[in-house]
């Protein structure tokens, strides 16, 4: 590691309006008729689908579970409804061709002359996956001619004793072939998970880097892209943070590949949308972003949440929090939805998708009890509640799928009251509109797929985009065969964000688990396993209608087909498909050079660093062993004080044992973990035989 440079990251007083350092985030009246249009726009659809809704509905009156129906069914088509007037907006700001922060794609590349550090956490990856990817990008800043700017830090939080060595010795082989400024550094107890992994290097050495710029273990950027947001950052001195809109790439599976094609032909639609009324008060997703450190350190410290877990303790999707401080403190935080360059990899099936929901379920629902922090501005307020509200809306559907049935089967088994208690002229039938209700379902669907024709049409107006997914025809298809996929799937990720969102409230911690990133392949047991519940409702959901009446269950098949079809549908979109066919995007028909030589990086080292088990490749690799020892903090020697259970137990276990083969048996991975971090200890696994 180079000399530290330490940086004061203070935590911040949720309950105290902090100083403000700039103006960074005044709106101008221009952005405010923005915001205006999208949630005026959004309020009378929602206030005309109400309407419609209730005319449905009040045919003799209302029940109780029709008021239910009603009541959900207008939170719901508000959600949706914002999503429309979000995309129109995404349009407008398309078709103006305004270029963000004066970002322009096409001009020469400048110099810019800020220090920057390119930061990749890293937590139990594949080691070589993730520095193929890390060299690939420093390559490609190489050819700019402005490396000599940007320094490289992997900050490993890795838990698991072999792939913590495989990352040292990855590491050594990358500063080998490449020369450049990298740097490695694992911390010992992963406190705070990633935003304290961050936090660990802007109080150590924040204080010699204007920047930095943050990677996540799937992510690769071209050097232009890196190039042009340090450029931008430094002019524009009220700037915080500058996000860039990651391109979904690498998709095997059919899972992945639909994952893929959506994000490229809808993402950039709706990414221009949110920047074209956020303006200043953007949001953070976490990575591909450069944030200047001093902004970072001085608005951004997370204090602890009060209670306890899943609620309390370290906020876990702390992203949009440290964007939301920073906008408190009067620096500006901006969306670039226009600059290439930025990509990601997506989940490769449909149980991965649900790890990872469940993950993100949980930190955003946290977020709860960060909304009433003082001095949070309108935008960062509806940034939370929108990441609250993509989790809340699962369950919220259930309900009034639940509901609706409930209202079906109250008419069809229980005698109605046609003369309730009370003077009436007339008797109450209770029944609904079906001929208002359709359209109420088709206004509906239009409000909902809308969008996704919009971003179509524009990518006909793009001749390189255009030609890059194949085809106007060819596109089309893949859209019509996403939008069908996507309908199949959409009611198991409703359920399966429903079980988490429940399992969050019943209190349980969903923990800290890396993610899958090629292969995604699924067994029919673990689909099985994964997916029964899902199967189970669906039977449940084909019986009741089909004792009802069968329209009804006609009028329900999406649903009940696609948690029937969980199983199976799960286990082939997760199966690697061949490159080609309807879903193709610009990236994969003809990757950039940086995501090419990503990939024949990865490739050439494949099997190279293997599953070597940690002791033994520490004992064959004098110069391994040489640089994990000294990357030790204290070089492996106990302080006064460290009483930690797993170091002693591991040095116990250690000493008793007479071979290497039978220490390691009884070593728990955690106690593995502290034995390589103790310098005793590995002294006496490395003299076993």
């Amino acid at each position: 590691m180079p000399p530290e440079a330490p940086l004061a990251m203070p935590a911040q007083d949720f309950w105290r309006r902090p100083e403000r350092v700039g103006a960074g985030t005044r709106l101008s009246p221009t952005l405010i008729a923005r915001r205006a249009f999208v949630f005026g726009g959004a309020m009378a659809l929602t206030g005309l689908a109400a309407y419609e809704m209730y005319k449905v509905l009040d045919v003799g009156g209302l029940t109780y579970l029709e008021y239910a129906v009603l009541v959900l069914f207008v939170v719901l088509f508000a959600w949706i409804g914002l999503a429309f007037t979000n995309a129109i907006g995404g349009a407008i700001r398309l078709l103006s061709g305004r270029k963000a922060l004066g970002i322009d794609p096409d001009a020469p590349l400048p110099s810019p002359t800020i220090r920057t550090a390119l930061l990749m956490p890293c937590y139990n990856e594949e080691p070589n996956r993730v520095f193929a990817g890390l060299e690939a990008t420093w390559r490609s800043l190489e050819a700019t001619g402005r490396a000599d700017l940007f320094d490289v830090f992997i900050l490993s939080d890795t838990t698991d004793a072999d792939v913590w060595v495989a990352e040292e010795a990855a590491f050594l082989a990358l500063r080998r072939r490449t020369g450049g400024r990298f740097f490695y550094r694992r911390r010992p107890q992963n406190t705070d998970r990633k935003a304290g992994n961050i936090a660990d290097w802007v109080t150590r050495f924040g204080a010699a880097y204007e920047a930095m710029l943050i990677l996540d273990a799937d992510s690769v950027m071209t050097g232009d892209c890196i190039v042009r947001l340090a450029d931008a950052l430094e002019r524009t001195p009220e700037a915080g943070l500058i996000q860039t809109l990651p391109v979904i790439v690498g998709g095997r599976t059919l899972f992945a590949r639909l994952q893929q094609f959506a994000g490229r032909l809808y993402g950039p639609l709706i990414a221009q949308g949110l920047a074209w009324w956020h303006g200043p008060q953007s949001n953070y997703w976490g990575h591909n972003a450069i944030i200047r450190t001093r902004a970072f350190a001085g608005a951004a410290g997370l204090p602890h949440l009060k209670g306890r877990k899943p609620f309390g303790g370290h906020i876990l999707s702390h992203d949009f929090v440290e964007a939301a401080l920073m906008v408190r403190a009067g620096w500006s935080v901006h969306m670039v939805a226009g600059l290439p360059g930025s990509y990601e990899e997506g989940p490769p099936s449909l149980t991965d998708l649900a790890v990872r929901d469940r993950r993100w379920c949980q930190g955003n629902l946290q977020h709860g009890a960060v909304l009433p922090v003082r001095g949070l501005s309108f935008a960062s307020r509806m940034h939370l509640l929108t990441g609250i509200g993509s989790y809340v809306s699962a369950p919220l559907w259930l309900m009034m799928l639940l509901a609706g049935l409930l209202t079906s089967l109250q008419a069809r088994f229980v005698p109605p009251d046609y003369f309730p208690s009370g003077f009436a002229l007339f008797p109450v039938w209770p029944a609904q509109d079906p001929v208002r209700a359709a359209w109420v379902f088709g206004g509906t669907m239009a409000v909902l797929l809308l969008p996704k024709f919009i971003a179509y049409a524009l990518m006909l107006g793009d001749g390189a985009a255009r030609r890059g997914f194949g085809g106007a025809g060819r596109t089309f298809l893949g859209m019509m065969s996403e939008i069908l996929l996507s309908g199949l799937m959409a009611p198991v990720t409703m359920v399966s964000q429903s079980f988490a969102v429940f399992s969050i409230l019943m209190g349980r911690d969903g923990g800290w688990n890396p993610q899958r990133r090629d292969d995604g392949s699924l067994g029919w047991r673990e689909a099985f396993r994964h997916f029964l519940p899902h199967t189970l409702l669906g039977l449940g959901f084909a019986a009741a209608t089909a004792a009802i009446a069968w329209p009804l269950m006609a009028w329900m098949s999406p649903v009940i087909l696609g948690l029937l079809t969980a199983v199976p549908l799960a286990v082939w979109t997760s199966r690697p498909r061949r490159p080609g066919g309807l879903l193709e995007t610009p990236e994969a028909q003809q990757p950039p050079l940086v995501l090419r030589a990503a990939a024949d990086l990865r490739a050439s080292l494949a099997g190279t660093s293997g599953s070597m088990e940690a002791v033994a490749r520490l004992a064959g690799d004098a110069d391994l062993l040489d640089f994990h020892r000294d990357a030790l903090p204290a070089q492996g020697k106990r302080l006064p004080g460290d009483f930690r259970p797993d170091r002693l137990v591991a040095r116990a276990k250690v000493e008793d044992a007479p071979t290497r083969a039978e220490a390691l048996a009884l070593l728990t991975a955690r106690e593995k973990a502290a034995a390589l971090a103790d310098d005793h200890a590995l002294g006496r696994l490395l003299s076993l035989r």
